[in-house]
């Protein structure tokens, strides 16, 4: 499991991407997206509203720390994913069980074309980063950006930064 440490925290504030502070303003972008996977509760949500079905979408019932009755699980034909995973991930950490996860998301979502729902139990906010590292090329990552907007970004772009990103954590046992 990976850990960050509180004083570090502050150097995920910065957006990894480009940030539209209106969702609306991404659209055009978005649609262009072969590959799209969404990570958050209202990310996910907003790209529902607008009928766009994520590869690969990764909520926690939360948004900005408070529960969130999330419809993308309670209705399947809205949602549109064909498979459902669940993981553990504590705030803080990027746990071996993200990990996998998102790793047997990708190769669902690439290989058979699959839809992905990923559920974690506890945050999912720093998924972006295995995300990442593991989506194909040129895949687009949507995140938000608590009370700033919506982080659009291109794998591509930004793999060195996650890489560099990902020394700020202190490996640590299960």
């Amino acid at each position: 499991m990976l850990v960050l440490d509180e004083a570090d925290r502050n150097k995920f504030k910065k957006p990894l991407g480009k940030l539209y502070p209106l969702f609306e303003d991404a659209l055009p972008k978005i649609l262009s997206s072969k590959f799209l996977i969404s990570v958050g509760d209202a990310t996910t949500n907003n790209l529902l509203n607008e009928k766009i079905y994520p590869n690969i979408s990764i909520i926690d019932n939360l948004i900005q720390r408070k529960i969130h009755n999330n419809k993308i699980i309670q209705n399947n034909e809205i949602n549109r994913t064909e498979n459902v995973l669940f993981t553990k991930n504590p705030s803080g950490t990027i746990t071996d069980e993200l990990w996998e996860t998102i790793d047997i998301a990708i190769k669902n979502a690439t290989n058979d074309d699959i839809k992905q729902l990923i559920v974690v139990d506890g945050e999912e906010d720093l998924a972006v980063l295995p995300c990442i590292i593991m989506a194909p090329e040129n895949a687009t990552i949507l995140y938000g950006q608590p009370n700033e907007g919506l982080v659009f970004l291109n794998v591509s772009d930004v793999r060195n930064k996650a890489n560099e990103l990902l020394k700020l954590f202190k490996k640590v046992a299960n």
